[in-house]
């Protein structure tokens, strides 16, 4: 009894434990039936769904069903796999691994938690995953895990790895498809296609049947160029399985390439239905409707591609090509170069002798960035030396560069492989650069002859007629142009420019407008009529234009630029400044056009400090171009560091290599640092690379005279003279070099032969001058209105005659020229700010109303506001008069003229002490002005 009655307690202590376990059992269940009947439902509902492909459906009733139980294991794995199933990756990584954390045995997770992490590009994270390692598993699973890894490791570029997974898998079972289907994008990427082939024939030696194993087969003939074995291919995966999306995918491709749009569309369309978040259906959409010549469509569709991308992580793009490329593709049809070349350059560091290439070193020099563009052509040429694509795009960027030798060069050795007008049309541009003009309108007429469709070499062609004095010809292509494609606005765009440039600005707008007409949303037909406005000095107009065109592109750096431009012309240069800012805040990371047009401003306005701070800021952006380095000595100059502009103007000579045009502004700089040696020796490297170019032989002709070398200046204005005896260049240098000798016999019989063989504004000034200045008036005059008999609607000299009038003191003419010439300008605040003074000269009391305009167009214009202010003094309004005055000087100090208007006013007002002051800074200053011996006289008066 003893012995028997421990076993008896232990016997009821476990009947007692086994009771009260039951009765929590039953109590707990009975809780649990309570509170998760809903759950219950919720699950069961979900399960369902996902059956049905409802993946969204199923996981709204999921998450209810998480509400009450969060820690319901059947509910955390189903949501993981709908996760998943639905393209939320990391959601369902999430779920994955709480499924694990809840105890889920590892098998029912592992291949789709290895799958979740991959599509985020955590490749290693997944190769490292303690419960992801195949070891362990059922031997199907373990064959799954083993080709994911192989996958992975493909993906980091870990072919040895990724090959042994591969085999790993099939010592587990070598009858299956999919461990001889897994070696195949992996010997594609390597270029090993009868690896390849071999791998995809073994698959299907084992499942014929198997679409997937025909698409792999027919990628392979696809990249090896057999389009009738790879469309073969497709076809038979997709009447395997209609739903094979690779399979539709690369049969759109193949159809589009073809030029089969229906068949595209049609397929497009199934693509769509069956995976309608592909961002690949969308972009054939695009690429149809575009072809099509529905561009909102295309341009929807692009949105749709870069709406499924952009949120994509990047750790997940990076191995995935196609997709890097697609986005950028997409970003480059929005017109977002920004966008497009980072993922455009991702996908190069994959694939780094693809084609594309060529598409992300356009976006380098659309966005300024010409030695990238280089340094990346030049690489991939390397090893890919056949493509002539790609020369002729090289030869283009070593063309912006400023090396046309060397892209001359380049195409004559991709001409011997193969004879295209468009390597031609860029051979061309690089002998025009060259100074090689003569062959540079061979190789262009030769271009367009071949192939009247190659726009770019008629345009140049037009452009270089023009440019030599061929107006009639030059406009007789680009009519030709236009007639041939009447709907074309961007022709009708450049036939305005040709005819704005022949001085026809009537033309001009009918052309800008017809442009316009043709396509509402050409910007550049809006800038131009904008600028066509400017000129003309109708500065409302050109306001009124910018700013329905601002509303619409508000961020549009060219309209914020020319709506500164606006500004300025009106004297509104804290406006104008704020505009640029605006224009350069929008601009990208490279561009510098609009950094150096606020350093240009803030060096007319005599703003240096700020002007050198933003000329560092474009070099900032870009240390090696040669423009800002221009700027940037422009900015010292103006800050009279002339060692330091010296120094900057020798390392810009150094990059311009034999650009002549590029050396000639450098020179043009050496000499205002006041270094004439640093001049020569840039306009001898231009010579040297360009021994035709006849700016650098005018300036190296002005450079030798200034070195003493007399006789060869002349004799190189003698060359020129008989090089060009039709051009008025060499005339004028000629005239130029005698009033420098104090011969002004000669250098008037020069001036006369340049007006004489090219009439033109700066041929009838010069001329004017040389006859002022020996006292021929009338001869001026008349040279004058002879010109304005040809050219009526020459301002320019029109404002001349009006200038010589009044320092003749015939006011009265001088007058009439200025009204004349508001007629047409009538917002030129120079015309109307001289007219004003005229009329103060003649007592003529709408003086005060013309200045009043004048001011109002140029309210910060120092020189505008005296002339009002001294207006305000002439008809008795002194305190006006006063206050306008004290504006001017303090915008002006050093122009004496204004401080002599002052103290008058001051003197006449009682301020004898401060009138004083400021006469004797005026007197100080040493120039000349108007009213200087009147201004002596106040002194004396006032001492």
């Amino acid at each position: 009894m003893k012995q028997q009655t421990p076993r008896s307690f232990a016997h009821s202590r476990g009947l007692h434990s086994l009771v009260l376990a039951a009765v929590l059992c039953a109590t707990s269940g009975l809780a649990f039936a309570q509170g998760n009947t809903a759950a219950s439902r919720f699950y069961e509902d979900a399960l369902q769904r996902f059956e049905k492909k409802d993946y969204s459906g199923s996981i709204i009733q999921l998450k209810n069903a998480l509400k009450d139980t969060p820690n319901n294991l059947p509910v955390q794995l189903l949501l993981g796999k709908a996760l998943l199933e639905n393209g939320d990756v990391v959601a369902a990584e999430v779920a994955f691994n709480e499924a694990l954390r809840l105890g889920v045995n590892r098998a029912e997770v592992v291949e789709r938690l290895g799958r979740s992490m991959v599509a985020q590009g955590k490749q290693l994270d997944m190769l490292a995953h303690p419960a992801l390692q195949p070891a362990g598993l059922p031997n199907g699973l373990q064959l799954q895990m083993h080709v994911l890894r192989a996958g992975a490791q493909a993906d980091l570029g870990q072919i040895a790895p990724a090959l042994k997974s591969i085999d790993d898998a099939r010592r587990l079972d070598s009858r299956s498809p999919d461990v001889w289907l897994a070696e195949v994008p992996i010997r594609i990427r390597s270029k090993k296609f009868t690896e390849a082939l071999q791998a995809v024939d073994h698959a299907l030696s084992i499942a014929p049947n198997m679409a997937e194993a025909h698409y792999q087969k027919g990628s392979i003939l696809h990249v090896q160029g057999d389009l009738t074995g790879a469309t073969a291919s497709y076809t038979r995966a997709l009447q395997l399985d209609a739903n094979h999306v690779e399979a539709l995918i690369a049969q759109i491709g193949l159809q589009l390439d073809a030029n089969r749009l229906e068949e595209a569309a049609r397929d497009a369309i199934a693509l769509q239905r069956v995976a309608p978040k592909d961002p690949r259906g969308s972009y054939f959409k695009a690429l149809l409707a575009e072809r099509q010549g529905r561009v909102p469509e295309a341009q929807a569709a692009l949105r749709e591609v870069t709406s499924l991308l952009d949120p994509v992580p990047m750790s997940f793009m990076r191995y995935r090509s196609q997709l890097l490329m697609l986005n950028g593709l997409s970003h480059h049809g929005l017109n977002e170069p920004e966008k497009a070349r980072q993922y455009l350059e991702a996908y190069l560091r994959t694939q780094p002798n693809s084609p594309v290439t060529r598409l992300l070193a356009r976006i380098y020099l659309s966005t300024g960035s010409v030695t990238e563009a280089a340094n990346l052509l030049e690489n991939y040429l390397k090893n890919q030396p056949g493509d002539g694509l790609a020369s002729n795009l090289l030869g283009s960027v070593y063309i912006a560069q400023g090396k046309h030798a060397r892209a001359a060069t380049l195409m004559q050795q991709t001409l011997r492989s193969q004879d295209l007008p468009e390597y031609r049309t860029t051979l061309g541009m690089g002998l025009l650069g060259s100074g090689q003009t003569a062959g540079a309108l061979a190789e262009l007429e030769a271009a367009y002859k071949k192939d009247p469709k190659q726009l770019a070499a008629a345009i140049v062609l037009s452009q270089l007629y023009l440019r030599e004095g061929q107006q009639a010809r030059g406009l007789a292509l680009i009519q030709t142009l236009v007639k041939q494609q009447p709907a074309n606005a961007g022709l009708y765009d450049l036939l305005g420019q040709a005819q704005a440039q022949n001085g026809d600005a009537m033309a001009a707008r009918a052309s800008f407008e017809k442009a316009a007409q043709l396509s509402p949303d050409l910007i550049q037909a809006q800038l131009h009529l904008a600028r066509l406005d400017l000129d003309a000095r109708a500065l409302d107009a050109a306001e009124q234009r910018l700013t329905n065109l601002l509303k619409i592109h508000p961020r549009n750096t060219d309209g914020l630029a020319t709506m500164a431009r606006v500004a300025d012309l009106r004297g509104k240069a804290a406006e104008a400044q704020t505009w640029l800012e605006k224009a350069r805040d929008n601009s990208g990371s490279r561009e510098l056009r609009w950094n150096l047009a606020l350093v240009d401003l803030h060096l007319r306005a005599g703003r240096p400090e700020q002007a050198l701070a933003e000329a560092k800021i474009a070099q900032g952006k870009s240390s090696d171009n040669i423009t800002s380095l221009l700027f940037y000595s422009r900015a010292q100059l103006a800050m009279g560091d002339a060692q330091g502009a010296r120094g900057t103007l020798s390392r810009a000579t150094r990059l311009a290599d034999f650009d002549a045009d590029l050396q000639v502004e450098i020179a043009t700089q050496q000499l205002a640092a006041q270094n004439l040696d640093g001049a020569y020796y840039s306009l001898d490297k231009a010579l040297t690379g360009q021994p035709e170019s006849l700016p650098a032989q005018v300036l190296m002709a002005r450079v030798e005279f200034q070195r003493g070398e007399v006789a060869k200046a002349e004799q190189r204005a003698r060359n020129i003279v008989q090089k060009y005896p039709r051009r008025a260049v060499g005339h004028t240098l000629t005239g130029d070099l005698a009033i420098a000798q104090t011969r002004p016999g000669p250098a008037l019989e020069a001036f006369r032969k340049a007006h004489a063989v090219e009439p033109s504004s700066s041929t009838t000034l010069r001329l004017m001058q040389a006859l002022e200045t020996q006292g021929n008036d009338k001869g001026a005059q008349e040279a004058a209105a002879q010109r304005l008999r040809q050219a009526p609607r020459d301002t320019v000299v029109l404002n001349a005659l009006a200038d010589l009038h009044a320092r003749a003191g015939r006011y009265g003419d001088a007058g009439k020229n200025y009204q004349a010439l508001l007629l047409q300008q009538p917002q030129d605040v120079s015309a109307l700010n001289n007219l004003a003074n005229i009329q103060l000269k003649l007592g003529d009391k709408t003086a005060l109303q013309t200045a009043e305009k004048a001011h109002g167009l140029a309210p910060a214009n120092a020189l505008v506001i005296d002339t009002l202010g001294w207006a305000h003094h002439h008809f008795g309004q002194q305190d006006r008069a006063l206050s306008l005055l004290r504006d001017a000087r303090l915008r002006e100090p050093a122009n004496p003229e204004i401080r002599y208007h002052l103290a008058k006013v001051l003197a006449q007002t009682g301020r004898q002490g401060e009138a004083q002051e400021e006469l004797r800074e005026a007197m100080k200053t040493g120039r000349p002005f108007e009213g200087s011996r009147e201004a002596e006289q106040l002194l004396k008066t006032l001492n």
